[in-house]
């Protein structure tokens, strides 16, 4: 079995998918950089195997084209009491045992016997408990599934409209990630300044009117 300690911040996503990806390697192909990965530390104890994936450059670029830019926030500085903190653990059958792989316990936690085709029903129950030890009002959970890439199906069944949405999804995907990586503020400062010089030249009272205008239909419009 695969399972790391979680060594840094904010790798929690990215730690579970591997939790999930490595330890079934014996049913997809998860790729020679992966396989040899999974090799080499194979003989490690779990603080060293977290150590080992916070130092893989091919883990960490790909972990890091996925983060977002922010001039602004420390994306390393720890939680504190008054702050929220989200993790992401694993949850996988191995050896017909449903294991929960979250990285910051010292070892895997054994939920009982389940095999692959009872995985889904047993897991429900499993995070039916888990959610149940927070208040009643507390909705703030993401579920996420590691599924076959639907493409590879849509290939399989000759299902050319599937592949067709499929692989506009992943456009937008691939945009909506280059729009998250990139940082605007620069942008958005000229923008602004250009829209100053422009409303000066009109004349002198069109710039204290454009903001005044902006002003009103913000609290007239607070959530747009």
């Amino acid at each position: 079995m695969f399972f790391a300690k979680q060594t840094i911040q904010n790798a929690c996503g990215t730690q579970a998918l591997l939790s999930v990806l490595l330890n079934k390697d014996n049913e997809i192909d998860v790729g020679s950089q992966l396989r040899e990965f999974k090799d080499f530390t194979a003989a490690l104890p779990a603080e060293f195997k977290g150590e080992a994936l916070s130092n893989s450059q091919l883990i960490r670029d790909v972990h890091n084209s996925f983060s977002k830019s922010s001039p602004f926030v420390d994306e390393t500085e720890m939680p504190t009491e008054d702050g929220d903190a989200y993790h992401f653990i694993a949850y996988t059958s191995i050896n017909n045992i449903l294991y929960e792989l979250d990285g910051l316990h010292s070892a895997p936690i054994s939920h009982g016997f389940s095999t692959a085709e009872e995985f889904a029903d047993k897991v429900v129950q499993v995070l039916q408990r888990r959610i149940a030890r927070y208040p009643a009002h507390e909705i703030r959970f993401n579920l996420l599934a590691m599924v076959k890439d639907l493409r590879v199906k849509a290939h399989e069944i000759g299902d050319q409209e599937m592949l067709s949405r499929e692989e506009q999804k992943r456009s937008a995907w691939r945009f909506e990630n280059a729009l998250r990586r990139h940082n605007f503020l620069g942008f958005t400062g000229e923008l602004l300044k250009e829209i100053a010089s422009a409303k000066l030249k009109e004349n002198p009272d069109a710039y204290g009117n454009w903001l005044e205008s902006a002003r009103q239909d913000t609290i007239q419009n607070p959530e747009v």
